[in-house]
Parts: C-alpha cells; sequence; structure tokens
C-alpha cells in the first residue's frame, strides 16, 4: 500500500504511534493499539490500549489520547485535531472522535489487514461511522505505514487460538 497523500508529519506523527503501540505491548495490562493526537503540530495527547490495565473497556488508545488531550487542553472539543492510530478506529472510538469534534482521523493498518477479533462489528467500518456523521468538515485517511502498523496484529488468517482472542 502506498503512502501517497500523507506528509512527512504524518508520517513523523504516526511512527510516534507505533512506539506507543509497542510500549502498550511490553506493558502488562496494555495492548499494541497506539494512538496521538496533535493540534497545530504539536503532540496534546497520546495514548495505547489500556483497557485490561484499567479494567475499563471504554481505555482504548485513541480514548486515552482523547483524554489526555481534553486535560491537557482544558476543555472536551479538539476542533482541528489529527488523530493518528496504528489500527483502523473502533465504532466507539469513531462515535468518540465525532463528539471531541476531531477535524482528521488518519490510521494505519486497515481491518481487512488484521485478524477480525480486533472488530466487535464485524460488518461495519469507519466509513460507516463517520459518513452519517452530520459534519462536513470530518476526514479520514487509511493506510499510513499500514504495513508496519499491520505488523503489531495477527493477520487476518492467523489461526489465534481462542482462549488468545481479544473480543470473543
Amino acid at each position: 500500500m502506498s503512502d501517497a497523500g500523507f506528509t512527512e508529519a504524518d508520517r513523523a506523527f504516526m511512527t510516534r504511534a507505533i512506539e506507543l503501540a509497542q510500549q502498550g505491548e511490553r506493558r502488562p495490562g496494555g495492548s499494541p493499539i497506539g494512538c496521538v493526537i496533535v493540534l497545530d503540530g504539536e503532540i496534546v495527547g497520546e495514548g495505547f490500549n489500556e483497557t485490561a490495565l484499567r479494567c475499563d473497556p471504554t481505555a482504548h488508545g485513541e480514548v486515552v489520547a482523547m483524554r489526555k488531550a481534553g486535560a491537557r487542553l482544558g476543555r472536551m472539543e479538539l476542533r482541528g485535531a489529527t488523530l493518528y492510530s496504528t489500527l483502523e478506529p473502533c465504532g466507539m472510538c469513531c462515535m468518540a472522535s465525532i463528539w471531541a469534534k476531531i477535524g482528521r482521523i488518519v490510521y494505519g493498518a486497515e481491518r481487512r489487514q488484521v485478524h477480525p477479533m480486533y472488530f466487535e462489528d464485524r460488518n461495519l467500518g469507519i466509513e460507516d461511522y463517520l459518513r452519517d456523521a452530520h459534519r462536513s468538515d470530518l476526514i479520514w485517511q487509511g493506510g499510513l505505514l499500514s504495513g508496519r502498523c499491520a505488523a503489531l496484529y495477527a493477520g487476518p488468517e492467523e489461526d489465534v487460538p481462542p482462549a488468545e482472542q481479544v473480543n470473543r
């Protein structure tokens, strides 16, 4: 997959999200989904998936990063910000992005590149959530550093034992 249409800054911010995903995988209770939120060229929030770590099903990397950005900026609206995620955001994270007024979502690995266990909503993708968001200012782009991002996860045909599958 080509990284055409992305800037060097996009690549740098996604590289940081990949680093966070790797940190998440190494941390007990963490998992390899990294996210960075950028506003005016500056990282204002970042995180990795902490659902098991915090015993909180909403602590996805994107939501963790949004919480940190909101706390840092002192507001819930992140209008004009770009969210970089190593994996195509799930429905919950798409809706949180809408509520936070994120302006742009950039993700690495697409759902077709990873095992289906990573998504609860088997038939809905990011476009299904965002297309009807009643926001004409929200854009999304997938596939940035997709090979590096997809390598963080089990592949779509990988034989993952049921006991090791997340979201099952």
